[in-house]
């Protein structure tokens, strides 16, 4: 039998999984992720626990599966994107804790990019809007406000790296500081046209190019792990940030396919294939995983508070007693009895981008219960995921092409059916929830099979896509229309001074 291991590091957990060649997974270890808090608004991460917990479930996958690292073919990894760190070269050590994605400190300084009028030439170059979602506002605010940092990058002493960069440098002892093109393009410094750091961008940021991991494909081989960590030494053949490495878990490999990855938020891409195909509806353009030197784009949407809005309910709430119990809760009730929730607790993401909205829920009666805020809370899923690939497909048709025909879905709270059913009711479209859920891992399986030749080509990969279920529509266009301007008419209130 063939064995690929899967590292998958998320914002809540690290997680190991080993997959056999078919793409079935054989054992899964998993570890829950400190989630640090230090004002309102910031949140991270301790990078020496990350890197320990996502070593430890290696072992733990290994040995679940009674396997040892001899009969492992290749690494992959894929992690939570934008999330930054820097670390001293000779010592390994980081500066700082990790800044999340989820954090807005860095909200200040994108004003001020914007006021310099730089928003059109990084959207231009990067695919990206100016947001502090991104990684290199969170860096610039390392150099400008951690003691020393600044003095010690500029003299090339420090590293900068998102997760997959800090991962493969300790798990190679400090040998290799490599990142792949899908992570890179998300950092707001990257030229996703030509694949390199652009030095302008560098520059107007006012980070040192020294700090600045090589940019590779996201299959191939970045480098062989230190023999001692797992018993032997294994190649490191595929990387890609969480929501691309889903995309080839997918199978969504050519344009016109669609997923979406229901997680702490939502991710939607659209894969647009070589074309850069700008979005004027609020969208993101960045890098698809890429298999060689030819870019490959996806058009991307993401909602910043999905699945945490079900941890809400359990830890702010103390609605439920865990997350499980929200589908029981919210089916108590026919409907949402015109509840809406916006849970914007962070601003609102694509395709509103408006930082400064809050949450709120409205359509409040005396008839209210805590049913009924469950169910809008779960239908706050769908609604954030239909404006996205609503906005998506006016881009595709302006474009001239042909609008998406299903959503490929995936993530913790795609095994959810009420919360599936009401997706594809509210887009019209089947809903199509495959075999294998761990989609973000196995693509980085994927892609790290794909360079030590377990696999053929894509095309065998999408051969080995299974589907589970489908959900098909079952409201008329109207009743959807309907449902969504009222979802509209909420966000308004919720992004109103």
């Amino acid at each position: 039998m063939t064995y690929l291991l899967a590292l998958d590091q998320g914002t809540s957990s690290s997680r190991s999984i080993v997959f056999d060649a078919d793409g079935r997974i054989v054992a899964m270890a998993q570890r829950e992720l400190t989630q640090h808090y230090p004002q309102p608004g910031w949140v991270e991460h301790d990078p020496v626990e990350i890197w320990q917990g996502q070593l430890a479930t290696a072992h733990e996958a290994l040995g679940k599966a009674g396997l040892t690292a001899r009969d492992i073919k290749s690494i992959g990894i894929t992690n939570q994107r934008e999330t930054t760190l820097v670390w001293n070269r000779r010592t390994g050590r980081p500066v700082h804790h990790a800044i999340v994605w989820q954090d807005r400190r860095a909200e200040p300084l994108c004003a001020q990019l914007r006021r310099d009028g730089l928003a059109d030439t990084i959207r231009d170059k990067t695919g990206l809007v100016v947001d502090a979602y991104f990684s290199a506002t969170k860096l610039r605010w390392l150099l400008d406000n951690v003691p020393g940092v600044r003095a010690q990058a500029e003299a090339g002493e420090l590293a900068f790296g998102t997760i997959d960069s800090w991962l493969i440098w300790q798990f190679t002892g400090g040998k290799v500081h490599v990142t792949d093109v899908t992570n890179a393009s998300r950092t707001m410094l990257f030229n996703v046209h030509d694949n390199r750091w652009d030095d302008a961008l560098l520059e107007a940021l006012r980070i040192p190019a020294a700090l600045m991991p090589e940019v590779r494909p996201s299959s191939g081989h970045f480098a062989d792990t230190d023999a001692g960590l797992l018993g032997a030494a294994l190649p490191i053949g595929g990387v890609a940030g969480d929501q691309q490495s889903a995309m080839v878990g997918q199978a969504c490999l050519k344009a016109g396919m669609a997923k979406n990855t229901y997680g702490t938020g939502c991710f939607l891409l659209l894969h647009t294939g070589e074309e850069f195909q700008p979005s004027h509806n609020g969208l993101l353009v960045t890098s698809a995983a890429q298999f060689d030197a030819t870019p490959q784009y996806a058009m991307e949407g993401s909602v910043f508070v999905a699945g945490a809005v079900v941890q809400w309910l359990r830890d702010g709430l103390k609605a439920i007693p865990g997350s499980a119990q929200v589908q029981g809760l919210a089916e108590s009730v026919p409907d949402a009895g015109g509840v809406i929730m916006v849970p914007a607790f962070t601003g609102l993401g694509a395709p509103y981008w408006n930082a400064e909205a809050r949450g709120t829920i409205t359509g409040l009666t005396r008839g209210t219960t805590v049913a009924h805020i469950a169910r809008a809370a779960l239908e706050s899923i769908a609604y954030q995921s239909a404006a996205l690939l609503h906005a998506m497909s006016r881009d595709t048709l302006a474009a001239g092409g042909a609008p998406v025909s299903e959503l490929r879905v995936d993530g913790g709270a795609s095994v959810n059916d009420l919360l599936m059913q009401f997706q594809a009711d509210l887009l019209g479209i089947p809903v199509v929830r495959p075999q294998v859920t761990e989609t973000t891992a196995l693509g980085a399986a994927y892609l790290a099979g794909l360079s030590c030749g377990v696999y053929r080509d894509q095309a065998q990969l999408a051969s080995q896509w299974k589907e589970e279920r489908r959900f098909t529509p079952t409201w008329s266009r109207d009743r959807a229309e309907a449902a969504m301007a009222r979802w509209e008419h909420a966000v308004r209130q919720a992004i109103a001074p």
